[in-house]
């Protein structure tokens, strides 16, 4: 590699990730917990780099993402007295699958233009552990900070992702909400459910392929479309039209760490360049706001404007990307991302994820991006001189964060640019908390009980000025019909309360 290369572009030096299984029968008092499983994957990524701990000891920041399966008062100082750090930054992420790569984008800016010279980029989750735990009725011992202690910078936006009217009828998770997204696409194709879960289940069959070469996959077993599509006592539907294996799945121990220097920190720990992944690019931004505000339910205006950027800032263009990493908690994040970014769903040669995605490879809270930038370096660096793409997305396709790295250099310095602007400037629709009258439906979804059986319609409905507003439906006749048939486009009453009567 030339010896002209810019000194302060940052570079993706050491990669680490961790899974295991715990089982009932384990101590589980013994098992490390999640800041602990982050110093571990630091480790790791330092002999990654080939300069053990001498990076990080050297670290002026210490980032953590957001972790759900424990709270602790300061985890950047913990994990930083773990590796020998003595940062002068330390910082964690608000919640938000978008946090690992909008932290990076964040330190790869900061190294860029002098401020840091390395970071540590960790995130851990043991919510499999925690609810063994709790089955068992089992106390765990770990770390418990006084309250006193110096609390870390935050970073990252941490308004709820959704509002009073939402959660009043029942959009509370994102089991809720994505399937509505994703019945919102189907319609727009003119596909019938059963075609359209065919699709799908062909999509994710792919992504379960590639979970099962990933040696640091939950699930690393490859499924057929049928076995996805099809319903069992293991798979369950959940949020129609989505089963258990379209979900992702946040019950796992997983932790990943990346080291991320500027060339010259890099040279003088004496990495090896064939260890170097270049972040050549980066944008941020969200949709407007809350589901209700949007124009559609189908797409991310947001995302399209991340990836715009990212490829006017490097000089490329999507046929340039060899390798991509989709956001894939759900089949309609990964079917908006592809058709934002201007990707096909089934190429054959270049698959939407590097990983297996949230529900094979698994979907550890905040932190899967932190895995899926470890596995990116990876295949990078066994393709030296290729392009890969990173998409986060956090809450309700609504915080995005995009990257596009190699082992090759940029041609200029890195660059990046938020996108919120553009995005602010789009049309949405006014929500309606209350409505009493005629609507037609825009998308819906409906839930189901453990046992299978349909309880709760959750349905956008759109008014004859065009605001939006959501009703419930709880009749079992009618929650039957809407799996089977199309529901998109019915006119309907909304009464007040929201409830729904079909016409």
């Amino acid at each position: 590699m030339s010896a002209r290369v810019d000194p302060r572009a940052p570079v993706v030096v050491g990669v680490a990730q961790s899974v295991r299984h715990p089982e009932a029968g384990d101590e589980l008092t013994e098992l490390p917990e999640p800041a602990t499983m982050m110093v571990e994957a630091l480790r790791l990524a330092g002999e990654d780099s080939g300069a053990g701990d001498r990076l990080l000891r050297a670290a002026d920041s210490v980032r953590v993402v957001d972790t759900l399966s424990w709270r602790y008062r300061d985890t950047p100082g913990l994990v930083a007295e773990g590796v020998g750090a003595d940062p002068r930054q330390r910082l964690r992420s608000t919640a938000g699958g978008n946090s690992p790569q909008m932290l990076m984008n964040d330190a790869a800016a900061a190294i860029a233009r002098g401020e840091l010279d390395v970071v540590l980029l960790t995130g851990a989750e043991a919510i499999y552990t925690r609810l063994l735990a709790r089955k068992t009725d089992t106390w765990l011992p770990w770390t418990r900070q006084p309250e006193d202690r110096p609390a870390p910078e935050v970073m990252g936006d941490d308004r709820p992702g959704t509002s009073e009217q939402e959660m009043a009828r029942s959009l509370l998770m994102p089991t809720q909400v994505y399937p509505v997204f994703e019945n919102a696409i189907r319609a727009a194709a003119a596909e019938s459910v059963g075609q359209h879960q065919e699709k799908i289940s062909r999509l994710w069959s792919r992504f379960s392929e590639v979970a099962s070469h990933n040696p640091a996959a939950w699930s690393p077993v490859a499924r057929t479309p049928e076995e996805i599509r099809t319903a069992s006592a293991d798979n369950r539907m959940i949020g129609f039209p989505y089963l258990k294996l379209m979900n992702a799945n946040i019950q796992t121990d997983q932790a990943a760490a990346l080291i991320v220097c500027s060339v010259e920190a890099a040279r003088s720990a004496g990495v090896p360049e064939e260890r170097w992944v270049f972040v050549h690019a980066g944008a941020d931004g969200h949709d407007h706001w809350f589901v209700s505000e949007r124009a559609d339910l189908r797409s991310s205006p947001a995302l399209g404007a991340c990836g715009r950027a990212v490829f006017e800032m490097s000089g490329t263009t999507v046929a340039d990307i060899a390798h991509v990493d989709l956001y894939s908690c759900f089949p309609s994040a990964v079917q908006v991302g592809a058709a934002e970014l201007g990707l096909d769903l089934h190429e054959a040669d270049r698959p939407l994820t590097v990983t297996g995605g949230l529900t094979f490879a698994g979907g550890p809270g905040n932190n899967y991006v932190t895995h899926s930038i470890a596995a990116m370096a990876q295949v990078l660096r066994a393709d030296p001189g290729s392009r890969g793409l990173v998409t986060a997305l956090g809450w309700y396709m609504t915080k995005h964060s995009v990257a596009l790295y190699s082992t090759a250099p940029p041609a200029g310095e890195f660059r990046w640019r938020s996108v919120q602007d553009e995005v602010d400037r789009l049309p949405g629709r006014e929500p309606v908390a209350e409505h009493d009258g005629p609507a037609a439906v825009e998308a819906y979804t409906v839930m189901h009980e453990r046992d299978g059986s349909p309880v709760l319609g959750i349905v956008a409905c759109l008014l004859p000025d065009g605001r939006r507003c959501w009703a419930n439906v709880h009749d079992g006749d009618v929650l039957a019909e809407m799996t089977t048939a199309e529901w998109v486009g019915r006119d309907v009453t909304v009464r007040p309360g929201g409830g729904l009567e079909a016409a």
